[in-house]
């Protein structure tokens, strides 16, 4: 039994890795394909090579002259959604989770339920106000619109987080002579980094990845994000897919930089507000 066991255990082992890398392949090969194709300039969908034989960048080259300023306008709305959202969820999550506040569980609720509204009902009735408003085709009404999506998760996320701070923490630095603002911007706050930094970061991709809103909210291309930009191109070069995989490369290059930098604040905040 004793010489068997660490052999058990090392087949095991070797089972679950081939297992997670099998699983891992299949998961990944879309991602892959679509590098391989953005590779092979001037190639149909079944004249695409497995594996790039001369792999050029003449794709990324028509990819980045058509939608670079597609990738801008995504950038400057998602930064300004994920600046709104976090302005107006932190200190409601604070108020929440910190004050004792009748209907505090019903509010969090109805945050709740907000997310199940369909994207579509949501863009039409903002259509209607927009126009009223003359935030149609305009920076500020696409950044206002992506906010919405992130607002609710990130208001239950920190919530969850700054429940578990504790009231001594901020009562200590009330007797020393803060208000409850101030304890706010120099206690809570800081302690919740984690959780800010998650909340941002979904706030980020919701808006990176809106195509309902850009879809609804604009008229014209002055204010064209790259999903838009992407559902247009496929539209013009339907039959050059190199370009349009191309551009889905370049487009999904933020989103995998901001999830690989910001790893380990997401393991940490998703988790901190289940810790007490």
């Amino acid at each position: 039994m004793t010489t068997r066991t660490p052999v058990n255990a090392r087949l095991r082992r070797a089972w679950n890795t081939a297992a997670a890398l099998l699983v891992l392949a299949v998961m990944l090969f879309p991602v892959y394909w679509m590098l391989s194709t953005a590779l092979q300039p001037h190639t149909s969908i079944a004249d695409t090579d497995l594996i790039p034989t001369s792999p050029s960048l003449d794709n990324f080259e028509a990819a980045l002259d058509s939608q670079g300023g597609s990738l801008v306008t995504s950038l400057v709305v998602a930064l300004g959604a994920v600046a709104v959202c976090l302005a107006l969820a932190a200190p409601a999550a604070y108020g929440l989770a910190q004050f004792r506040l009748r209907g505090g569980r019903v509010i969090v609720f109805g945050a709740l339920i907000t997310q199940m509204v369909p994207g579509i009902v949501v863009a039409n009735a903002l259509y209607s106000a927009y126009a009223e408003l003359r935030l149609v085709n305009s920076y500020l009404g696409l950044i206002l619109a992506d906010a919405s999506l992130g607002l609710p998760f990130a208001i239950v996320l920190l919530r969850a987080f700054m429940v578990s701070i504790p009231r001594e923490v901020i009562e200590a630095s009330m007797v020393d002579g803060a208000n409850r603002f101030t304890a706010f911007l120099r206690i809570v706050l800081p302690m919740s980094r984690n959780a800010l930094i998650t909340a941002g970061l979904f706030a980020f991709l919701f808006a990176w990845a809106d195509f309902i809103f850009a879809l609804t909210l604009n008229t014209t291309d002055d204010v064209r994000p790259v999903t838009l930009g992407i559902y247009e191109f496929i539209g013009a070069h339907v039959s050059d897919w190199g370009a349009v995989m191309a551009t889905a490369v370049l487009s999904a290059i933020p989103a995998a930089i901001l999830l690989i930098v910001a790893q380990r604040y997401i393991a940490a905040g998703i988790t901190g507000g289940s810790l007490k």
